[in-house]
């Protein structure tokens, strides 16, 4: 028998803020923000470069990234972030994780 409620396990992490916040200041952390460029204009985590989900080259972009750093990612609420750690964990990149709830659960600076 089949179950359709069974969903494909997930090739990432989902981080609360605080972990989230601890791995940033690793050596070989790559903080990701996956939002718009307007929204990036907006407020960003330090040290964040924005490469958008919704552009025609996001999977160009990323296939240009060395695959041995950590990845953290983040949008506004989890969503479109979550999506991108499945589009890299496609890619081949191990060590992915996505910020839950987004930016608007980040109780830290923003810049």
């Amino acid at each position: 028998m089949f179950n359709f409620f069974t969903s494909k396990a997930k090739k990432y992490e989902d981080l609360p803020a605080g972990q989230f916040h601890d791995l940033m200041i690793q050596p070989n952390a790559v903080i990701i923000d996956v939002r718009t460029a307007g929204e990036f204009a907006g407020g960003k985590l330090r040290g964040a470069r924005n490469i958008d989900i919704m552009s025609s080259n996001f999977v160009s972009q990323i296939k240009n990234l060395p695959k041995d750093k950590t990845y953290l990612l983040y949008c506004r609420s989890g969503n479109r972030s979550g999506q991108a750690c499945d589009i890299m964990a496609e890619e081949g990149f191990e060590n992915v994780k996505n910020l839950s709830g987004g930016i608007m659960r980040w109780p830290f600076e923003t810049v």
